[in-house]
Order: C-alpha cells, then sequence, then structure tokens
C-alpha cells in the first residue's frame, strides 16, 4: 500500500466514525438532564475530526516527500497507528463510562486499575511515534525547498 492511500482511508476511516461518534454524542446530550454527552464520548467524536484531517496533511507532506516509498509509508503509520490507539482508548472509555480523565490517578480501565508505567510508558511511545513520523516527512519535505 502507499502512504497516499494508507493517510486517505485513515482520513476517512476516522471522518466515518467521528461523523457517526456525533450522533452518539447528540444521544447522549438528549439524554442528559444537563444537555451534556458523556466526556469520552465527545472526545472521541472532536479527536476523530481532528485526526481526519491530520492524516489529510500527512498524506500532502508524503506526497511532497522526495525519500522512498517504504519510508513514507512507515512514517505515516507510525503517527497514525498511534492516532487509532489513541480513539480506541477513548472508545473504551465512552462505552465503559469509567472516567472523564483517563490521566488522573488511579488509572482506571473498567474494573481494573492500571499501572502508571503502562499509561506513561504509551504516552511516550505516542509522543516519539507522531512526532518522528511526521519529523521524517516534514524534513523530506524541507530538503525539497
Amino acid at each position: 500500500m502507499k502512504a497516499l492511500t494508507f493517510c486517505y482511508v485513515s482520513a476517512g476511516v476516522f471522518f466515518l466514525g467521528a461523523l457517526l461518534s456525533g450522533v452518539w454524542k447528540y444521544i447522549g446530550i438528549l439524554n442528559s438532564d444537563k444537555a451534556e454527552a458523556p466526556e469520552y464520548v465527545s472526545v472521541l467524536h472532536r479527536s476523530g475530526l481532528m485526526y481526519s484531517f491530520a492524516a489529510l496533511l500527512l498524506a500532502q507532506f508524503a506526497q511532497l516527500n522526495p525519500y522512498s516509498e517504504t519510508v513514507k509509508l512507515w512514517s505515516c503509520v507510525a503517527v497514525i497507528a498511534f492516532f487509532a490507539f489513541a480513539q480506541t482508548t477513548y472508545l473504551i472509555h465512552a462505552l465503559l463510562k469509567d472516567t472523564d480523565n483517563q490521566f488522573r490517578k488511579p488509572y482506571i480501565l473498567g474494573q481494573w486499575q492500571m499501572p502508571g508505567y503502562i499509561i506513561h510508558g504509551s504516552m511516550i511511545l505516542l509522543i516519539l511515534a507522531e512526532i518522528g513520523g511526521f519529523a521524517v516527512l516534514f524534513w523530506g519535505f524541507l530538503e525539497t525547498l
């Protein structure tokens, strides 16, 4: 699969997920005394919208990048895989209704208390992959100027 195709398919999946979670958010608002959706339903909706457009941005930088198709694809995969990982955690929290802040101690996932090293280790990997993947694409683009 080419980097551009991967980014466009990912953008479509994130955008469709955002639209569907928008319906879930609306239903939550209708069923709430305060006219508010559950926190992680809202987070899921907003982040899906942002990640869909971020995937398009990645596609643009991949297109403008002179590196090999393999380098561009893996750079995009690194970023988008962690977008999907984040979306998955938001979806799980939305379904379980277990927290309104996944970073508040104790770290709860359903009935389980998660150790801090899993939460913080995941975030460190996310930071490295997202920044690193984009940096490769951006650096390649800058080399073409």
